[in-house]
């Protein structure tokens, strides 16, 4: 089962009964009223399931699933979406944005377990490729004209959290090149998603090509076993 959630419903009271579901088997949640808050929530935290309302003021439940689809630390994430209506053409708009399950209002809670049952293995499969394995690795980093290095303090499939003689505004993509082994460095691109005092940031890898998405895993897999055992 998911440990973190976000539910996203104006609906107060559609919020109060998805979270006492969840924390009926032990699962967190995180519930906003406001779905603009949730644009700036989902850019900074990775969540195991999203729950979003169809019918919400302006970004309502599809617009948000396209902009979580489009990039970010919730590009894979399960999405189910929540809608009182059996329109077969809001459903298609829905699935086409990139949700995953949709959950029928009335709401009851043996629908909601069913489907977080139904999401197991995509969410395990995510938290497998972004957990965080601390390591160091020498990491140069370039924007424009301006060029950092520094180190990485951890580093997954998703993204690195590393340490620089500088720090880049929230947002900026930069190229990025990381030391993973005695062969040359890992080039790719990452948006700055967090900034944690003077010199640290939490880097999300962008669009890695298949190539680069094997080094990085190559270079991983054993550290994760090592870990395991």
């Amino acid at each position: 089962m998911p440990s973190r959630v976000l539910v996203v419903d104006d609906d107060a009271a559609t919020c109060e009964l998805i979270q006492e579901v969840l924390r009926s088997v032990d699962i967190d949640s995180l519930a906003l009223t406001h779905s603009g808050q949730a644009v700036t929530c989902l850019a900074r935290e990775k969540f195991d399931a999203v729950f979003l309302d169809v019918h919400m003021p302006k970004p309502d439940g599809i617009e948000l699933t396209k902009k979580i689809r489009s990039g970010g630390l919730n590009t894979s994430t399960p999405i189910l979406v929540i809608t009182g209506e059996d329109d077969r053409a809001l459903l298609a708009r829905a699935f086409a944005a990139g949700a995953n399950f949709f959950l029928f209002k009335p709401i009851a809670k043996h629908d909601i377990l069913r489907l977080l049952r139904a999401t197991k293995d995509s969410i395990e499969s995510e938290r497998r490729r972004f957990r965080r394995i601390k390591v160091s690795c020498k990491v140069s980093i370039e924007s424009g004209s301006t060029q950092l290095t520094g180190k990485t303090l951890d580093i997954s499939v998703g993204g690195m959290f590393v340490q620089a003689s500088d720090v880049l505004p929230m947002g900026t993509v930069a190229q990025v090149k990381i030391h993973v082994n005695s062969g040359p460095p890992v080039s790719l691109a990452a948006r700055v998603l967090r900034i944690s005092g003077e010199d640290c940031m939490g880097m999300h890898f962008e669009s890695l090509t298949p190539q680069q998405n094997q080094g990085i895993q190559e270079f991983l897999l054993p550290l994760v076993l090592a870990k395991a055992d």
